[in-house]
């Protein structure tokens, strides 16, 4: 489980602007310079509620090799997100905001937007599907443009990179170990 974030970072997260204009993941509206990245697999597992627990959890990032200190569940509009990648004050600071929440009944997910400091400059969605046989399908979105100055230096490097991150998310919901069940009350 991800650590908690401190109240003063959520604060300063919560009243840092958006790095990108919202919406760009809809399709047509992207302005230029801003590339769309699309990864898909069919999880093994075929527990809905599971999944979203552990994808709400911040537990897919942490699979992916990424550290987490968040504010909230990513079920939680406006929750804040402090990714890390790396170790020790050489670590990549990916701070996000989550401006949508997905809940249906057969379809559960989140969008984060990016924040001052984020490598990258955009949205990233991540949806469960859950089709009439209950075989789950894990989506992860992107529309983005390199943000930070490593970023833009790295160009086709960059693109490699994230998305070689989606798809260790996508395989990190078939590899973390299941969420127990929340205990049901007994009356």
């Amino acid at each position: 489980m991800p650590q908690p974030l401190g109240h003063e970072d959520a604060v300063a997260l919560r009243a840092a602007e958006l790095t990108y204009p919202q919406g760009v993941l809809e399709p047509g509206l992207a302005p230029p310079g801003y590339r769309r990245l699309d990864v898909s697999t069919r999880l093994r597992r075929r527990d809905l509620d599971a999944a979203a627990r552990d994808l709400f959890g911040w537990r897919v990032h942490e699979g992916a090799g990424l550290r987490a200190q968040a504010s909230d569940a990513a079920d939680v509009l406006d929750a804040v997100v402090l990714l890390r990648l790396g170790v020790g004050r050489w670590s990549l600071r990916i701070p996000c905001r989550v401006v949508e929440v997905i809940d249906e009944p057969n379809r559960r997910g989140f969008v984060y937007g990016t924040l001052p400091g984020h490598p990258e400059s955009g949205e990233e969605r991540f949806v469960l599907d859950r089709a009439a046989d209950g075989a789950l399908r894990f989506t992860v979105t992107a529309v983005s443009r390199p943000a930070s100055f490593l970023a833009r230096l790295g160009g086709p490097v960059s693109r490699l990179v994230q998305k070689r991150m989606a798809r260790r998310y996508l395989a990190a919901l078939d590899r973390v170990p299941v969420t127990a069940t929340p205990p049901t009350p007994v009356d």
